[in-house]
């Protein structure tokens, strides 16, 4: 019998709407020398039992049943059963085209590469989105060193990635996957992709990027990740990922370069969870980072993904805007205190004093800027984010991150 030549590993939890639609994509690929892993990670809906009855069906499936350990936990018990020389990972919400198995192996093969990375959909209320990648071609050692990985984390602007953190449009070797995937502490549950992929990154000796979009990446508004309930813990989680990112990085990208990257990335994942304000425990006061803002500022907020969700729900607590208005584009039905997401068009000059555009990301600030220019939203009060280096690096210690990027909650 022949060696797998690769193992599809789905981490499960909590999807049973969705779960069938994944492993039917996965079933009818066009490639057929795949086993498929489905890690049950104590999900506590029908999940257990759909696994078990596709598993009568059809051999190629096996089927993992553990307690509940997240996402890591559950990506690793997959690779201790896998048997393939390839690892693919697919979210058990998410999907894929009929060729994706075909040609992530061809690509892989073809360019004899470590790590293999594609395009994908996003799919968010039945919109599609396609998402490319912009380097495309093949990377030896020296260029993943000199080019790739210093623009991997920050491409030089806040905070955009060179490289994607995604683990589900990539394939990976799994001789290699086993060298730095047990390196990541379970305790990391916010940035586990990233850590993953740039510790994977620093050990490839090929990559190969194509554009080639083969992954259907479902964003879900039911599955947007609660706001911070202990800052503690989250930055003690934050600091595991940063940390790790530093260990495996350093003697690859030098000390400064490094630590601009980490503090970009760190500074954004806090910025994201925490909505925006962050307390200071050492000034007890709240940093600010919506540059010409004040407390008490009548404020529009546009997104309603996680930032903008982040953002609401935080200024619930805190009372420190008054949100008149929450917008969209991709507007639904979905509320949080008052306010409900209201199309792009609602707007007008004279409610509000700022307008928040909730996106670490420039490139599509800059997009959705226009668009709110051209619906007649004056430039001046759609403000930005604060990207000063020296205050994000003053606010990280202040919080009680140390030179290593581990959290002292004393």
């Amino acid at each position: 019998m022949s060696l797998t030549k690769i193992s599809v590993i789905v981490p499960i939890y909590r999807i049973e709407n969705y779960l069938a639609k994944c492993i039917e994509s996965l079933l009818q690929q066009s490639f057929q020398d795949f086993e498929l892993i489905l890690v049950d990670d104590g999900s506590p809906d029908s999940c257990p039992e759909i696994c078990d009855n596709y598993a009568k069906k059809d051999q190629r499936i096996k089927v993992i049943h553990k307690t509940n350990g997240g996402l890591l936990s559950a990506r690793k018990a997959g690779l201790d059963a896998a048997l393939g020389t390839y690892i693919a990972y697919v979210d058990g919400d998410d999907w894929v085209d009929n060729y994706y198995l075909d040609t992530l192996y061809r690509l892989a093969e073809s360019n004899m590469a470590d790590l293999v990375v594609t395009g994908h959909f996003r799919e968010f209320n039945s919109k599609i989105e396609t998402i490319k990648p912009k380097a495309a071609g093949v990377y030896d050692a020296d260029q993943i060193r000199s080019e790739i990985l210093p623009n991997a984390i920050y491409n030089g602007e806040f905070c955009e990635h060179g490289m994607s953190t995604y683990v589900w449009n990539k394939l990976f070797k799994k001789a290699l996957l086993k060298q730095i995937l047990y390196d990541v502490h379970n305790d990391v549950i916010m940035g586990e992709d990233a850590a993953i992929t740039y510790s994977y990154l620093a050990i490839s000796k090929r990559l190969v990027i194509s554009k080639i979009p083969l992954y259907y990446y479902r964003q879900r508004h039911d599955s947007i990740v609660k706001s911070i309930e202990n800052p503690k813990i989250e930055y003690y989680r934050l600091g595991l990922l940063m940390n790790l990112l530093k260990t495996k990085l350093s003697a690859i990208i030098d000390e400064n370069t490094l630590n601009k990257q980490i503090n970009y990335y760190l500074y954004s994942q806090i910025l994201v969870r925490s909505g925006g304000l962050i307390y200071n425990d050492k000034t007890q006061s709240w940093f600010n980072p919506f540059l010409q803002t004040k407390q008490g500022s009548k404020i529009v907020v546009y997104s309603s993904g996680s930032f903008g969700q982040h953002i609401l729900s935080t200024n619930l607590k805190t009372d420190y805007f008054k949100i008149i208005k929450w917008v969209d584009v991709d507007f639904h039905d979905l509320k949080i205190g008052d306010n409900t997401v209201n199309p792009i068009s609602s707007p007008s000059n004279e409610e509000f004093d700022f307008l928040i555009i909730a996106t670490i990301n420039p490139s599509i600030y800059r997009l959705i800027k226009t668009e709110l220019e051209l619906m007649g939203i004056e430039s001046s009060k759609i403000i930005k984010i604060d990207t000063d280096e020296n205050r994000i690096k003053n606010l990280l210690t202040d919080l009680g991150f140390d030179n290593n990027y581990l959290f002292n909650k004393d």
